[in-house]
């Protein structure tokens, strides 16, 4: 598909496109979404910087190879429409990906406009292309149901609604096979649903998603734990043929300090799960109470972190904390995260670090005592190691904690099915390309094998997985 109406120097020359938000004394105050999406202009203007490369770097980087630079052509030309479909030829999930994949380091590092320009920062936003034609989808409301293969007669069962198992559904669906989807909570989208804030991600877009499975004939079950209703031996007992484990890792991981029992300490996973999936944000509209807290310490320096801190202002704590045992440059959160954070009143406590909560007579956290750090020598991340500053505690009074260090790996199915091998860590251990674990039949991808990663890194383990199940299920040759 060639691009004609402008030179390449021309279209360097086009600024990158804005994208609206809203204002930060506003959000504050509200759980509507922060960016508020490109309009038709924007979007065609900022489709008009893309140079069309033959050798398609973008395209490389992502790991569910959608074909970008066609997606973008056709929003060049307004075919929004044909935009949709043809990223919808490998991602499943394209207003999810448009809203919390990262770009920066995935699909728009590489891009030629960037290098161009020197800035990754002024590549082609193609997160954001992407997210104008999936909404523009919705707002048309003409979402297309993808082709079903002739019926196979073959049964797959998906444990874990998230990023891969949406994506491990669809392709295998798309080939004819029956597909269930057995989801632990009482909401389909896994970490989408409970771990990403309506801020960000408006759950409204992944019931749509989730709707689209649906349509094309999944059927999904929620509130079923697998390793507790049933394992995965009477699974495949009960007539399924292939088993995929998408289970995610949702299992936190906390300080091991004193005090870490107190009453209000919370893992994120609890907080976010509250305010997410629950609504707690909406109490007493909604059963689920929270902490309504003022002053708040939130630790860790991912994406959760950054929910977290954002999330607590949104419930209306006057002072958010952020501390975090490193400085900004080596937050693992995206830049745009950490930067909306910032904009919205979070405090950034840079080199401190917890050691211990600090509790008033009746089992409430009222503190927390921390010491300054200071930056040592590369550790085996590549970042400097943190290191304490003898003598330097001092305490933040609060009277809400969460720890948002990171989670690991759900042992029930590796507990209930010791067939299955795991890493010493409790990740299920899975070939690298077709995603089989040590047991005939079971498939494994995203977190559990990954550990905590990105939605679209789960879903680019999902198409890897789905085309071995087909394999498998077509030739029998395991």
């Amino acid at each position: 598909m060639e691009n004609t109406k402008l030179t390449n120097k021309e279209r360097l020359a086009i600024p990158p496109q804005k994208m609206p938000e809203q204002e930060p004394s506003e959000r504050i105050h509200n759980v509507n979404e922060v960016p508020l999406g490109f309009t038709e202009e924007m979007a065609v203007a900022e489709a008009e910087r893309c140079l069309q490369c033959k050798n398609a770097p973008c395209v490389k980087g992502c790991p569910v190879e959608v074909n970008i630079p066609v997606f973008i052509q056709f929003i060049a030309e307004r075919k929004f429409r044909e935009a949709v479909d043809a990223i919808k030829v490998t991602n499943v999930l394209p207003a999810v990906c448009g809203r919390v994949c990262p770009q920066e380091e995935q699909c728009q590092k590489p891009c030629t406009v960037g290098k161009s320009l020197k800035s990754v920062d002024r590549a082609v936003q193609i997160g954001k292309l992407e997210r104008f034609v999936a909404d523009w989808e919705m707002a048309q409301n003409t979402a297309v149901t993808p082709e079903i293969k002739t019926e196979t007669g073959k049964k797959i069962a998906i444990i874990g609604c998230g990023p891969a198992g949406i994506t491990v559904a669809a392709d295998c669906r798309r080939e004819g096979h029956t597909v269930t989807i057995f989801e632990a909570l009482h909401k389909p989208g896994g970490v989408l649903a409970y771990g990403i804030p309506e801020f960000r991600l408006p759950k409204k877009i992944v019931g749509r998603e989730v709707d689209n499975l649906v349509r094309m004939g999944v059927e999904l079950r929620a509130n079923m734990v697998i390793g507790k209703i049933y394992t995965i031996d009477e699974l495949m007992e009960n007539g399924y043929d292939a088993v995929f484990v998408g289970t995610g890792a949702g299992l936190p991981v906390f300080l091991n300090i004193p005090g870490e029992n107190l009453n209000g300490v919370y893992s994120a996973n609890e907080y976010l799960t509250r305010a997410n999936l629950m609504q707690a944000y909406s109490f007493p509209n909604t059963a689920t109470p929270i902490a309504r807290s003022k002053n708040v310490a939130v630790f860790g320096g991912g994406n959760v972190a950054m929910d977290a801190a954002r999330t607590a202002l949104r419930l209306g704590a006057k002072n958010v904390y952020l501390v975090y045992r490193r400085s900004r440059d080596e937050m693992p959160a995206r830049k745009e995260e950490i930067h909306h954070a910032e904009e919205e009143g979070v405090q950034m406590n840079y080199l401190q670090n917890p050691v211990r909560f600090i509790g008033d007579d009746k089992g409430w956290v009222s503190g927390v005592e921390c010491l300054l750090m200071e930056l040592g020598e590369p550790d085996d991340s590549g970042r400097r190691r943190p290191v304490p500053v003898k003598g330097s505690e001092f305490v933040i009074p609060v009277d809400t904690c969460i720890v948002a260090i990171g989670n690991a790996s759900n042992p029930l199915i590796p507990h209930t099915s010791p067939d299955i091998k795991v890493t010493r860590w409790g990740n299920i251990i899975a070939d690298e390309e077709t995603l089989k674990t040590s047991k005939k039949g079971v498939f494994a991808g995203g977190d559990i094998v990954l550990g905590a990663a990105t939605v679209i890194l789960a879903m680019g383990q999902g198409r890897r997985a789905a085309r071995a199940i087909n394999e498998y299920l077509a030739t029998g040759q395991w």
